[in-house]
């Protein structure tokens, strides 16, 4: 692995199951993310995704990648176009640096809209991580 690299993409199907899933297992009871008409009462024209399931959509996007044995030691995110039930979202990952047993990857994750999240993540590698892939299924 070397700086330059290309993660494989993953493709994230939007659904509302998954936006109130996920503020409900972050505790995050604001009614933008479970309640579409309250949503549109504050100018949403839907729920949408929080930002702790799109941190959790990151990680999962990099373990899946470097394996069950890395360690996320820093990850840096910024939401930008919301995630809105029945879009898609689909994270992608370019390594921009590699040292002491550690990866830096730039992580974007782009909607229908634009780029929903962008970021970095350090992650920390296990001896076999140049060899590391997504499951069968992702793109």
């Amino acid at each position: 692995m070397k700086a330059g690299d290309e993660l494989p993409a993953l493709t994230i199907p939007i659904t509302r199951t998954l936006i109130v899933a996920g503020a409900l297992a972050s505790r995050d009871y604001q009614d933008v993310h479970h309640d579409a008409e309250a949503a549109r009462e504050k100018g949403s024209p839907d729920i949408f995704m929080n930002i702790l399931t799109t941190n959790g959509l990151v990680g999962r996007y990099l373990t899946d990648h470097f394996g069950p044995r890395c360690v996320l030691r820093k990850v840096a995110i910024r939401l930008g176009a919301p995630n809105y039930p029945g879009d898609t979202m689909v994270l992608r990952g370019t390594v921009t640096e590699v040292s002491d047993g550690t990866a830096v990857v730039r992580v974007v994750g782009a909607n229908g809209l634009g780029h929903h999240v962008t970021g970095t993540a350090t992650v920390s590698l296990p001896d076999d991580a140049a060899t590391g892939s997504l499951p069968e299924g992702a793109e």
